[in-house]
């Protein structure tokens, strides 16, 4: 398989944890750390090339934007904290700021075939912001979309039924965030609707649980880790890594990245997370789920929802 090289910009609890993850995978041959603190980044770079000889041959720099040159993929995980009081929308504004500097800075050193991997929050609008003052086609830009949330879902139903969490297929799709949506028609436990499966097969947890609370809890796990220990980490860098392996390894596997919507599901020129093949040439093909009509109107109302704060923010 072809190992390539990855830049991650942003050095903080995300993107450190994210360059450790690619560097056990062994998916890549050289991973370039860049932070506007470079002693941090040259702090984590030191410390993962002292393990180097436990893991598959990788090259690790912290590095200035001239050393993307020959990246495969940019990760962006750099922006801005939300200060006590402050609106989203005005972190928001802050943080596609960041994001101009930024892509300015990659676009000097990169070419129009390096895809871009937006994980910063807002992922879905701060990867329309990217993918507009970029210029590259929409499928070199994506965001870690919903790839995260379902994987939680995912978790829950797993726990819930008993099984490998490996054999429950189902998709978070639309923002992000709160107005995400559960996409409870497609979801399956070995191909069977979860009460069906509960019934037959006697595995399931006694005590009954509703959609509802599944939902609920996938959209707040975020707050309790955040309130636990401050800041959530591996998981996404977990979802980040799965994203560079369908990229690097040309997979064509089926993710709910976020890309630029162009008419799917009656949504257009907004980033939005839904089931995508996913292959080296980024967000190759979006796909159109048959899910049941009030997700789809749900769907349209996340996007709408993010259209309405992409143009407070001028976009």
């Amino acid at each position: 398989m072809f190992k390539g090289k990855i830049t991650v910009i942003g050095a903080g609890a995300v993107g450190s944890t994210t360059a450790y993850t690619l560097m056990l995978s062994g998916l890549v041959s050289e991973i370039v750390l860049i932070d506007i603190n470079h002693k941090k980044a040259e702090g984590d770079a030191l410390d993962m090339n002292h393990g180097i000889s436990f893991v598959s041959p990788v090259k690790i720099i912290a590095g200035d934007y001239q050393d993307i040159k020959g990246s495969d993929m940019v990760i962006i995980t750099a922006g801005a904290n939300q200060e006590p009081g402050e609106r989203r929308t005005d972190l928001l504004k802050r943080n596609a700021k960041i994001m101009e500097s930024i892509v300015e800075n990659v676009l000097k050193f990169c070419h129009d075939d390096t895809i871009m991997l937006m994980v910063t929050n807002p992922v879905d609008i701060l990867t329309y912001v990217t993918y507009k003052i970029s210029g590259f086609s929409r499928n070199h830009i994506i965001g870690s979309g919903t790839v995260l949330d379902t994987a939680r879902l995912k978790y829950l139903l797993g726990e819930y039924t008993n099984v490998d969490v490996r054999n429950v297929h189902t998709y978070i799709i639309g923002e992000h965030g709160d107005s995400e949506v559960a996409a409870w028609s497609t979801t399956k436990v070995a191909g069977m609707d979860i009460n069906k499966f509960c019934q037959f097969s006697g595995v399931c947890d006694a005590e009954p649980l509703t959609n509802k609370h599944f939902h609920e809890t996938v959209k707040n796990s975020a707050y309790e880790i955040i309130e636990k220990k401050g800041a959530t980490y591996y998981a996404i860098a977990l979802s980040v890594k799965r994203i560079v392996e369908c990229i690097i390894g040309n997979e064509k596997s089926i993710l709910t990245v976020s890309s630029l919507l162009d008419g799917e599901y009656g949504i257009s020129d907004m980033c939005l997370a839904v089931p995508t093949i996913v292959s080296s040439e980024g967000a190759e093909k979006v796909l159109e789920i048959d899910f049941d009509e009030k997700e789809i109107e749900d769907l349209k109302k996340s996007a709408e929802k993010l259209k309405n704060l992409a143009r407070e923010i001028g976009y």
